[in-house]
């Protein structure tokens, strides 16, 4: 397989195997008018399988997204076709509308103008909580 190689744009590298395509649907990258490559199941010695994103474009990315689905994952930043940073995702302490509450009596559920909030409550589990009812999110 040959995916070229990007001028200036980003490369979410190390995403867990399989979270690919998520990453790709919340990120909204399907409406971009630039070349994006999905590579899932790629080999990777520390992993043993990951999915590689490659976007041929400078764009902002919410990392919140990207460490709440992988936080495992790194970004590169491609400058005249050369490395110029790699960030580290980590796992974010709150997500402002990636995921949202299931309660139905809930207030962010009857309220539609309110964000749905979510604070990370356990580390290990990567378990979040709606901050107005505690529901868990999913």
């Amino acid at each position: 397989m040959n995916i070229d190689s990007i001028k200036n744009g980003i490369v979410i590298d190390h995403i867990e195997a399989g979270k690919g395509m998520e990453i790709y649907n919340l990120l909204k990258l399907d409406t971009l008018g630039c070349s994006v490559a999905i590579i899932k199941n790629a080999s990777s010695n520390k992993m043993g399988k990951k999915d590689i994103i490659k976007v041929d474009a400078k764009i902002d990315l919410d990392m919140d997204i990207l460490g709440f689905v992988s936080p495992s994952a790194t970004v590169d930043i491609i400058r005249d076709g050369v490395l110029i940073e790699k960030k580290k995702i980590t796992l974010p302490e709150k997500l402002v509308n990636v995921i949202y509450c299931k309660n139905p009596r809930c207030i962010s559920s009857t309220e539609q103008e309110l964000p749905h909030i979510f604070n990370l409550t356990n580390k290990e589990s990567r378990e979040y909580r709606c901050i107005y009812c505690e529901t868990k999110g999913e």
